[in-house]
């Protein structure tokens, strides 16, 4: 059988191009069909879910009707109440919007029969997409949602699985409207640009850091370990280096592809990454890193606590508000990764950084220690790097297998 996984081998590119030649010309010629459109969205999300996946499709379509009942539903209480709307039934809401998710992410330590899966692919990114709608009818800055755009905007099949993360609003700007013809060539460029680039990313570096490299690192790294305190080598610090190097590669690649389909198909998706690794400090990393994801939890997880903090008082210094804010935020993303200590970890510890990273700030402005320059922007940026690959080794599990999968000194 065909493996027509989202960009998961190259033929599925060879199916997905022939199929949107049609609305590629139509856009050229500034037309959008939208029919057309739909029914190849509908098409690849049937290869998504068929054979095996089959209940995963169906999960998705009772997901869909979910969302589509809390989503109007908040709609109709917004325009009916206006500004009197009550704060715990907006929380009430989002709950609602959210527990499909949750319940997908508690099962797996909740005993259950073998074999039952009550999720499907890309449930995390279109809760995102729904609980950024609710909230935003909240704060007015949606007036109101058009069902059929809403609809096109939920089952986007470019971004569906991973990503990135549109906005309801700036994708509705596009998907109504062809772009003008010049600009669209211009598109087409970056389109096609963002395919080699993610080919390259995924297929070559991707697949010789994860497939090439790694499991051999990772072998090296248990044989070396044995009887030695808590299983560490240099082995290890090689399988950090290369599995960092895989993560970037392969979903950096992954998004790449993404964004060369929604230019192809005239809608400007967000790039997710901006040269993560030249980061100077931690924060600086993920205003780079998977973007659409952290600028997300920036504005509805980061934000929101610190404004309900503010109005109700609960923390008056504003510096010790910030951290505890950033510990929120990171312990929500690990717990959204999944429940696991390392991802809990892995949380803390970025939400460490990030208040170390604050103090120092503070520390240097205020006394002006130094000055920079070339040589002390490449300190900050291989010190930033290796603050992130290790944090990328507690997130890869390695060391949960190396520690308690594997008995010491045997």
């Amino acid at each position: 059988m065909i493996n027509l996984q989202p960009y998961e081998n190259p033929q599925y590119f060879i199916y997905l191009l022939v199929a949107l030649l049609p609305l590629v010309i139509g856009l050229y010629f500034g037309k959008r069909y939208k029919w057309y459109e739909a029914a190849i969205s509908l098409l690849f999300l049937f290869f998504i879910f068929d054979a095996d996946k089959w209940k995963q499709g169906v999960t998705l379509i009772a997901y869909i009707i979910y969302q589509f009942a809390v989503t109007f539903a908040y709609q109709h209480y917004r325009q009916k109440t206006g500004k009197a709307n009550k704060t715990w039934i907006f929380c009430t809401f989002v709950v609602l919007a959210i527990l499909p998710l949750a319940a997908v992410k508690i099962w797996p330590v909740v005993p259950h029969k073998a074999g039952i899966d009550i999720g499907f692919l890309g449930i995390s990114y279109l809760t995102f997409k729904t609980v950024q709608v609710v909230m935003e009818l909240r704060d007015g800055t949606i007036k109101k949602v058009d069902p059929i755009t809403y609809m096109r905007f939920l089952l986007f099949f470019p971004t569906i699985s991973s990503g990135p993360i549109d906005r309801y609003r700036r994708f509705a700007k596009d998907c109504d409207k062809a772009p003008e013809r010049e600009a669209y060539i211009k598109d087409l460029g970056l389109a096609v640009k963002y395919l080699f680039q993610g080919f390259l990313y995924k297929f070559i570096l991707g697949w010789l850091f994860g497939t090439y490299w790694l499991p051999y690192l990772e072998a090296q790294a248990i044989i070396a370990g044995k009887g030695m305190p808590l299983h560490l080598s240099w082995w290890v610090l090689g399988v950090m280096y290369c599995y960092s190097m895989y993560l970037f590669f392969d979903f950096a690649g992954y998004s790449l592809f993404a964004v060369s389909i929604s230019y192809f198909m005239g809608i400007h998706t967000p790039m997710n990454f901006n040269k993560p690794f030249a980061a100077h400090n931690i924060k600086e990393f993920w205003n780079r890193w998977h973007m659409t994801l952290s600028f997300w939890f920036r504005d509805f997880i980061f934000m929101r606590f610190t404004f309900f903090a503010m109005k109700k008082r609960l923390i008056k210094n504003r510096v010790r508000l910030s951290q505890i804010a950033y510990i929120v935020n990171f312990m929500v993303m690990a717990v959204w990764h999944g429940i696991t200590w390392y991802y809990m970890v892995y949380g803390l510890y970025h939400a460490f950084a990030i208040i170390i990273n604050d103090i120092w700030l503070r520390y240097k402005k205020k006394h002006k220690l130094v000055k920079h320059n070339k040589f002390t922007e490449a300190v900050a940026i291989f010190v930033t790097f290796n603050v992130v690959c290790l944090s990328f080794l507690i997130f890869s599990g390695f060391l949960d297998n190396l520690w308690f999968n594997v008995p010491l000194g045997k």
